[in-house]
């Protein structure tokens, strides 16, 4: 595990996570209005550190916290301090070595907005998505992490400022099945704060939090834009609903 959680439950942990992203992304949403984070692709660097986390995904103007403790991790930090203040979040797949597995080739850049150091000299960040990337190759160093050359040129819609229009039948069909399948996974989501979001940072938090695979999250990380990873999310739903029509069938 790369994290130290404050919750012993695995459902308290989910729980705690949503309710910390769902917060941080309410508090954080004029985070490119404020300039607090590159606008430009050309201005982000082509060589970043990776982060690789199994089920994680970030998407830009989504924050998280991040409480580092390996030893690897905590150097990426310290260098990543140092310079432009940016991480990448990458998924590891299920093939490769144990300690360096194989990387799926989409990530999503995060710059540190926010870093406080424990006692026990644990790292407590905040990171603030910026831009996915498509990894173009691995580079072999001599630090503790990882480092890949990376590009952004297929998601430079994740620069700039367009709303999508969505209707509200359209929100509230998905938030009704997700309800139904966070219910039914035994979670508990504050969904008045959640729909105080926009249509982009709502569905892109539920994206990010749902109890989805490794699999489905890269899915809809990859997606090009808003309304298709609509779609997408709409998809996945469908068939958590199939599978527990299918279940009550066979019962």
């Amino acid at each position: 595990m790369f994290f130290k959680y404050l919750a012993s439950d695995k459902k308290e942990l989910y729980i705690f996570n949503i309710c910390t992203i769902l917060n941080l992304n309410y508090k954080f949403k004029y985070f490119r209005e404020l300039n607090l984070i590159m606008n430009e692709t050309n201005k982000l660097p082509s060589t970043i550190p990776i982060f690789p986390l199994s089920n994680f995904i970030i998407f830009p103007d989504t924050t998280v916290p991040l409480n580092i403790f390996e030893p690897r991790y905590i150097e990426m930090i310290d260098d990543s301090m140092k310079s432009h203040r940016l991480i990448g979040m990458v998924q590891p797949k299920k093939s490769g070595k144990l300690k360096k597995p194989d990387l799926y080739e989409v990530g999503c850049v995060g710059k540190i907005t926010s870093f406080n150091e424990t006692d026990d000299g644990r790292y407590l960040i905040i990171i603030n998505g910026v831009s996915r990337f498509n990894i173009e190759k691995e580079i072999e160093t001599d630090k503790l992490y990882r480092s890949c050359r990376v590009n952004y040129q297929n998601y430079t819609k994740d620069l700039e400022n367009e709303v999508e229009k969505f209707s509200i039948t359209e929100l509230d069909k998905i938030f009704r099945d997700l309800k139904n399948l966070f219910e039914k996974k035994g979670f508990m989501v504050d969904w008045s704060n959640l729909k105080k979001q926009d249509f982009s940072n709502t569905l892109n938090t539920l994206s990010m939090a749902s109890p989805f695979s490794l699999e489905e999250k890269q899915v809809l990380l990859e997606t090009k834009d808003l309304n298709s990873r609509k779609l997408r999310l709409e998809e996945i739903l469908k068939t958590y609903t199939l599978d527990e029509f299918s279940n009550k069938t066979l019962q």
